[in-house]
């Protein structure tokens, strides 16, 4: 038995919707999770109602755990403050596991099918997402930051974004010029010189590239039906690979089913789902041509490995998502080098070059267009301790940790 002792949150100011979870055992080891958005709601989840129930338990448990956590009595099949809580908890027990059998958390789950994983360049600058909702739009008086301020390349000359991305060895990308015009009317109208202004930047890929570069659009859950099918129409011309979260409400199956019929533009969703009965509610209704899971929203690794079953059973490839945190995005590589029917693990490279590399001790290794796997026990990184001295830290304990931080 490896016996939970303390549970401990940390967040910084500097990125708010970030919250990071250390559990603590007897047998002297940490694991570490992570989630995101709504921070001090998890937070509060965390130590209210989570650690009371965890603190004492067998960490090896984790199907136990995770079958309570994510069946709470208000906010199960959702992506709850609930289910985000429940996935913080989950990483970390599989963090754990990997620590204590000295193995990475991929071959804890019964071993990899592959030795890398192709990843897609998600065209976000380095603040995307850092201090509340994302950045839809790009200003006249905007000017990049740095050599990766990618969303202003894309919405000012994507062809050049193409060919910086080709030179580092991508060949995927992802681009959401179509969120600008949203605001207006809720998503519900989308007007035919709107829809050839959005259009643009995949031509303008097209022209500088060819075909030497997949592009995946980006909706963001912002469109109707109408607005969302003129868009994955229009899109057909340029091949995209997928078409992102199309429809306001990505839990709709007979809406996202009617939408897949009335298109050839493959549909890919979702990160904002939470537990594997909504994937398999969409799967079942032949919405999806596309899985795509944020492992800190879903339930973590137990509820995101039987989503990536769901798909294998459905025969649908899976896509884990990352544009939140960094240990995410380590636990969605280890993911999609041992789910069959994985084919990318999203990065974002502005973000990989700068604050991600501040947070923790390791990242992705890249090479050529494709993520290795980790090969470090467990999940294979920590927090920098650097974090913990930060005067913009907020710390919280729950039950009896090793020392004083």
């Amino acid at each position: 038995m490896s016996t939970i002792t303390a549970l401990r949150t940390l967040r910084i100011d500097e990125h708010p919707n970030l919250i990071w979870v250390e559990i603590e055992t007897d047998d002297g080891l940490t694991g570490l999770g992570e989630s995101f958005r709504g921070a001090e709601a998890v937070e509060a989840v965390l130590h209210a109602q989570v650690a009371p129930w965890l603190i004492g338990r067998d960490a090896q448990q984790i199907e136990a755990v995770s079958h309570h956590l994510m069946t709470p009595y208000l906010g199960f099949h959702s992506s709850s403050a609930e289910t985000r809580a429940a996935s913080a908890v989950d990483l970390a027990l599989w963090d754990l596991a990997g620590q204590r059998l000295g193995v990475p958390v991929h071959t804890a789950l019964g071993g990899r099918v592959r030795d890398a994983i192709p990843v897609y360049n998600t065209c976000a600058g380095y603040r995307f997402n850092t201090a509340g909702a994302a950045r839809r739009d790009v200003a006249q008086a905007d000017h990049p930051a740095g050599p990766y301020d990618d969303q202003i390349a894309f919405m000012r000359d994507a062809g050049a974004l193409a060919e910086s991305l080709l030179d580092e060895g991508y060949r995927a990308m992802k681009i959401w010029p179509f969120d600008i015009y949203a605001p207006a009317s809720n998503g519900q109208l989308l007007t035919l010189e709107q829809l050839k202004q959005g259009l643009e930047p995949f031509r303008k890929i097209r022209q500088a590239v060819g075909d030497r570069i997949e592009i995946m659009c980006e909706l963001h859950s912002l469109f109707g039906t109408h607005a969302a099918a003129r868009i994955c129409q229009g899109l057909e011309e340029f091949d995209v690979y997928w078409a992102e979260d199309p429809l306001c409400k990505m839990d709709d199956a007979p809406a996202l089913a009617d939408l897949r019929r009335r298109t050839r533009t493959p549909v890919c969703g979702s990160e904002t789902l939470g537990s594997a009965k909504q994937f398999r509610d969409l799967l079942a209704a032949d919405a999806l041509d596309i899985v795509m899971l944020d492992l800190a929203w879903c339930g973590g690794l137990t509820e995101g490995r039987k989503i990536a079953a769901l798909a294998q059973a459905y025969s649908k490839p899976i896509a884990p998502h990352d544009c939140t945190g960094p240990v995410t995005l380590m636990a969605g590589l280890h993911l999609a080098v041992h789910a069959p029917t994985a084919i990318f693990q999203e990065v974002v490279r502005a973000t990989l070059a700068t604050w991600y590399r501040d947070l923790v001790t390791e990242l992705p290794v890249l090479s050529q267009g494709t993520a290795l796997a980790p090969t470090a026990p467990g999940l294979g990184t920590a927090l920098n301790p650097a974090v913990r001295a930060r005067a913009d830290l907020r710390l919280r304990e729950s039950g009896k940790p090793r020392r004083a931080l």
